[in-house]
């Protein structure tokens, strides 16, 4: 089937399950943003519309209705997504409306909800960009399908400390974080090393500092 008589049957298959609020903001609200979001970076990334729920009903802090663009609910699972143009989002909105929104988005997230916003412009002109930032994110939540062995876990989640310190880590960084000695720490950097995820290197003039950078390839490993 092509994308869209699976999108049409997907639409669909949400429509008959619903009734009265619920099943206008579905017809009303899924439009031209959302359905590009569809096209071109979900269905390119999962082929599939399984597990996805276009305008997605929660409560806010106020227990007042809000429906998030769509909400991903695999298992245990629950990722909100919202695609967000400038107009609406940043250029005509008030500062109370600025508020109430980053209100929803943190109570949203007390709730195990955490909320990933697309701007329109890029689901629109850098579909790739998006599909790479979901990718990386869905990843933290999937199962693999084959048995992960606890040092590939390791390797990915050093990666991922890497990113989020956004500098050249240090043995140091990763024996804090794993609470493991400095030999092992070191000898897990060097290891990515070879493999090409991460490069060497040596600062300083008198007393050497050691630190290790991230490579793109260490990108593509985490997707």
């Amino acid at each position: 089937m092509n994308y869209e008589e699976v999108h049409a049957g997907f639409i669909q298959h949400h429509l008959t399950r619903r009734t009265g609020e619920r099943q206008g903001r579905l017809e009303r609200g899924h439009l031209h943003g959302e359905q590009l979001f569809a096209r071109q970076v979900w269905w390119e990334l999962m082929r599939s519309f399984d597990h996805l729920h276009p305008e997605y009903e929660v409560l806010d802090w106020r227990g007042r209705s809000y429906f998030a663009d769509f909400a991903w609910l695999p298992g245990y699972t629950k990722l909100l997504i919202e695609i967000k143009g400038f107009s609406k989002h940043v250029r005509d909105m008030d500062r109370q409306s600025y508020c109430r929104e980053l209100n929803r988005e943190a109570f949203l997230l007390g709730l195990g909800y955490p909320v990933v916003s697309f701007a329109y412009d890029d689901v629109e002109q850098r579909p790739e960009l998006c599909m790479h930032l979901l990718r990386s994110i869905m990843s933290r939540f999937q199962t693999a399908e084959a048995p992960v062995t606890r040092l590939k876990l390791a390797e990915k989640e050093l990666i991922r400390l890497a990113i989020q310190l956004a500098r050249p880590i240090r043995p140091k960084d990763v024996e804090l974080h794993f609470e493991i000695n400095h030999r092992t720490a070191v000898a897990l950097l060097r290891k990515l090393c070879e493999k090409g995820w991460f490069v060497h290197l040596v600062r300083g003039k008198g007393e050497r500092m050691v630190c290790f950078e991230l490579t793109h390839r260490a990108f593509e490993f985490i997707r």
